[in-house]
C-alpha cells in the first residue's frame, strides 16, 4: 500500500469517525431525558382533637418538556408491597404548580379523620411516585420517600 493511499484511508477514517461522533453528540443533546424528582418529603400528622390530620408529600419535578402530572401512592412498609410503574397508572395525583417551564412544584395532601387514622398500620410508610413529562416521558421511583404513621 503506498504512503498516499494509506494517508487518504486515515483522514477518511478521521473525518468519517468526527461526523458519526458529532451525529452521536447531537441525538444525545436532543434525546428527551426522563422526569427527575428532587427534594422530596413526606409528613404525616395525627388527628387531635375534633381537627382532622393529614399526610403530605412535596417533591420538584423537571423535565425538559414540563411536567403534565405526578401519581402519588403512600403505603405501609410493613405490607412488602412491590409496586411498578402499571400500578400507579390509577393512582391520585399531586397538585402540581409550573416554578419554571422545566419544573414543577407538586403536593399531594390527604386528610385524614380519628377513624381513619385509627384504622392506619403504625410505623414506617413509603411513598411510591410516576412522574409524567409533556412529552409523555415517565419517571417511577418505588421509594420516593418515608414517613412514619404514630399516634
Amino acid at each position: 500500500m503506498s504512503k498516499r493511499m494509506l494517508v487518504s484511508s486515515l483522514i477518511g477514517v478521521v473525518v468519517v469517525g468526527g461526523i458519526t461522533a458529532g451525529g452521536l453528540a447531537v441525538a444525545s443533546a436532543t434525546a428527551p431525558k426522563a422526569p427527575t424528582l428532587e427534594n422530596s418529603s413526606a409528613r404525616y400528622v395525627a388527628p387531635s382533637d375534633g381537627e382532622a390530620g393529614s399526610l403530605t408529600f412535596t417533591a420538584d419535578v423537571s423535565d425538559d418538556s414540563g411536567i403534565r402530572d405526578l401519581k402519588v401512592l403512600p403505603w405501609p412498609a410493613g405490607s412488602a408491597l412491590d409496586l411498578n410503574e402499571s400500578d400507579l397508572r390509577e393512582v391520585d395525583s399531586a397538585k402540581c404548580e409550573s416554578t419554571s417551564a422545566e419544573t414543577s412544584r407538586c403536593t399531594y395532601t390527604l386528610r385524614i379523620t380519628k377513624k381513619e387514622a385509627a384504622e392506619l398500620d403504625q410505623g414506617r410508610w413509603y411513598v411510591s411516585t410516576l412522574a409524567t413529562a409533556n412529552d409523555g416521558d415517565t419517571t417511577f421511583e418505588s421509594l420516593t420517600a418515608r414517613f412514619v404513621v404514630a399516634d
